[in-house]
């Protein structure tokens, strides 16, 4: 993570900045929150008197909105507050399916499709009123559904479309299921931004213990990325379909087989963009520990963990994997935080920095760029030399 420094005050802010936490995003909202009243009540103190930068240093940055909804299930969006000439920030988690409603009497989960439906009310409720508004959706709407293959959807592409229709200056993603998307959008403002995470301390940084593989094709290009900066050897597997049939709308798979250096004795990383239901990762896992890997660590960004954490539990006991990592940007259910097995990357500060940056209108190419903190872990860990 890059350091804070007063460079962040060298430029006037867009307009005051404020946080609409859509339902379920709450939580990391308030750790958001948290960090910028921190930053900001010892930045640009000289200032404060200056009109330019009205509204900078505040108790909180969050802006007070509702969503009620009548007996049918239809709803509104209401901001409660004054948001005139303010640069806003909407954080929705749309795969948190805790959220509910009531609808004929019913307590209905909220789906993607109703956590969608929200946010552009909310985007209706400003009414153009902010100066500028971006969207922060961790895990992107229907971003699995990002090409077409015959008679299909284009879901994914549609909403971008709408969402800067609607008024959405820019847009910002974690590690989205594939980046060209935003093609769908060419004069839209789009941030695909990675995470990163460094807590396991005995990690032999080398291309003698450790192996940074590929669960299928479409993730080979995150691993290459990470293989390549680590100095490490790559491995993959691909997935064998039966195409003569199509099963939830997919082909099912048949086997996955994998190609590449031997990984005995060798901790091994699997990167991944998310673990669905986690049948694939699991038999990927099985398959490595057949070719007599060590230690696995599972990195995804996201978790949905469609099929529960049985499979999970059963595996992990059984030696299948050592850890899975993934990320706060989804919901997380108490039950999967409280597992030895699962290790949980929070995102706040560093989605704190960009929010913070973007206020002041500055460049963000520096927290995009992954490589300087590979760098400086591997100095920390002394498996590179400083330059």
């Amino acid at each position: 993570m890059p350091r804070k420094t007063a460079e962040n005050v060298e430029t006037i802010p867009v307009g005051p900045l404020g946080i609409i936490a859509m339902p379920g995003c709450e939580a990391l909202c308030d750790k958001i929150d948290k960090y910028l009243v921190k930053w900001r009540a010892n930045q640009a103190s000289e200032h404060q008197q200056n009109i330019a930068f009205y509204g900078y240093q505040r108790d909180t940055y969050k802006v007070n909105v509702s969503l009620p909804r009548f007996g049918s299930g239809e709803a509104k969006g209401v901001v409660n507050e004054s948001v005139r000439g303010f640069d806003l920030y909407i954080i929705t988690d749309v795969f948190n399916y805790s959220c509910t409603y009531n609808m004929y009497g019913m307590e209905v989960p909220m789906s993607p499709d109703d956590h969608y439906a929200d946010l552009k009310r909310v985007i209706s409720a400003i009414s153009g009123k902010a100066k500028r508004i971006t969207i922060l959706m961790p895990m992107l709407y229907e971003g699995r559904q990002h090409k077409r293959s015959s008679r299909e959807s284009l879901d994914c592409a549609l909403a971008l479309q709408e969402l800067v229709n609607l008024g959405v200056d820019n847009i910002m993603t974690f590690d989205a299921h594939d980046k060209r998307v935003q093609n769908a959008i060419p004069n839209g403002s789009f941030e695909n931004i990675m995470p990163l995470v460094n807590s396991v301390e005995d990690l032999h940084v080398d291309k003698d213990h450790l192996m940074v593989i590929s669960p299928d094709e479409g993730a080979l290009h995150r691993c290459i990325y990470f293989a390549t900066q680590l100095g490490v050897n790559l491995g993959m597997f691909y997935k064998r379909r039966d195409y003569t049939r199509v099963v939830n709308g997919r082909n099912p798979i048949v086997e996955h087989q994998y190609l590449g250096d031997s990984v005995e004795g060798k901790d091994i990383i699997i990167v991944d963009d998310m673990i669905s239901s986690g049948e694939s990762m699991l038999e990927v896992c099985s398959k490595l520990k057949g070719l007599k890997a060590g230690r696995i660590f599972v990195c995804t960004t996201f978790g949905l963990l469609c099929n529960g954490l049985e499979v999970f539990d059963e595996a992990y006991k059984n030696g299948t994997f050592y850890r899975v990592f993934t990320t706060n940007g989804v919901y997380q259910t108490p039950e999967l935080l409280s597992r030895d097995w699962y290790e949980s990357v929070d995102l706040s500060k560093y989605t704190a920095y960009f929010l913070d940056t973007l206020n002041h209108d500055m460049s963000v190419s520096s927290l995009l760029d992954c490589s300087d903190k590979i760098e400086k872990i591997l100095i920390k860990k002394g498996l590179k030399e400083e330059k």
